[in-house]
């Protein structure tokens, strides 16, 4: 068995365990490449059925081919997907392009209404692939845990991440007071009122991803390759905050070269994304209260 065979075989059991632990579990999806890979994995994991909601927030300032992913997978694959949004942040335009600064945006539309998606208290919408429709909900029964794509090799904050990771009831997180994970024993017993952030994808790095994209041929947003315009993006976020890196790679297989031994073999995978810049640990401060 090979490392990558390794990383899927690990992978494949936490995501039994997480689902066999947990009264209402769903699964964040970013339409980014780790979660694309996560969705593929449980796919794997449960025989080509996924059995739990994929949960989605739209900030409203995604890259628009990332939308039009997202809805076109979810029809594909009959995913029930839920889609959660700070639509009072939104409606008073409290945003970044409306000049509040990032973090705050980050916090108002990301963090807040991860947060208030996940415990059911705010309206959303979800696709029902039954009818194949989108539909309306006011109210919803919480999550108590939550399968997240996070790599603890993408940002600091994230090597500090266990693969059960704590939450209490307002879904803020103390990396100090995480439970420790020997010999790859974990633990899946919480206090009530605790919430659960799972980790498949904890060991693995951003070559390995790319290098299963290849190996499984999965389908990933087109953005993540060079259109012909000598430029892709390497990191997914909101447009304001995203930059696309200079790069000519059409295909898994050039990524993979640009991580091996070219010019992308020292350079953060997340140096495109702003919000990673302003003031230092912001992405770690956003992530105490409550984000991904």
């Amino acid at each position: 068995m090979n490392k990558l065979e390794k990383l899927e075989a690990q992978s494949i059991f936490i995501l039994r365990e997480a689902y066999k632990s947990f009264k209402n579990i769903g699964m964040l999806w970013s339409i980014g490449k780790d979660s694309t890979v996560l969705l593929w994995l449980a796919k794997k994991a449960f025989f080509g059925h996924v059995p739990f909601d994929l949960i989605h927030v739209d900030t409203h300032y995604k890259i628009p081919e990332m939308i039009a992913y997202r809805d076109a997978i979810a029809q594909e694959l009959k995913l029930r997907l839920v889609v959660g949004e700070n639509r009072a942040a939104l409606a008073d335009r409290q945003t970044f392009v409306d000049g509040l600064d990032r973090l705050a945006c980050c916090k108002a539309l990301k963090s807040e209404a991860l947060k208030h998606t996940l415990d059911g208290l705010w309206p959303r919408r979800f696709y029902d692939p039954k009818k194949d429709a989108w539909e309306e909900q006011d109210k919803a029964e919480a999550y108590n845990a939550v399968i997240v794509g996070v790599r603890s090799d993408e940002e600091g904050s994230r090597s500090k991440e266990r693969v059960f990771s704590a939450r209490d009831e307002k879904s803020e997180w103390d990396a100090s007071t995480q439970p420790p994970e020997l010999w790859n024993l974990y633990k899946t017993e919480f206090a009530p009122k605790t919430h659960v952030r799972v980790h498949p994808l904890l060991e693995w790095t951003e070559l390995n991803i790319w290098e299963y994209i290849e190996k499984e041929n999965i389908p990933v947003i087109p953005v993540y390759f060079d259109q012909g315009e000598g430029k892709r993006y390497r990191s997914l976020g909101c447009w304001p905050c995203t930059t696309p890196v200079e790069s000519s790679a059409k295909n898994p297989a050039e990524i993979i070269a640009e991580l091996v031994s070219g010019k992308f073999k020292n350079i953060a995978e997340r140096s495109g994304r702003a919000q990673d810049k302003e003031g230092g640990g912001t992405l770690e401060a956003l992530r105490k209260e409550g984000y991904m």
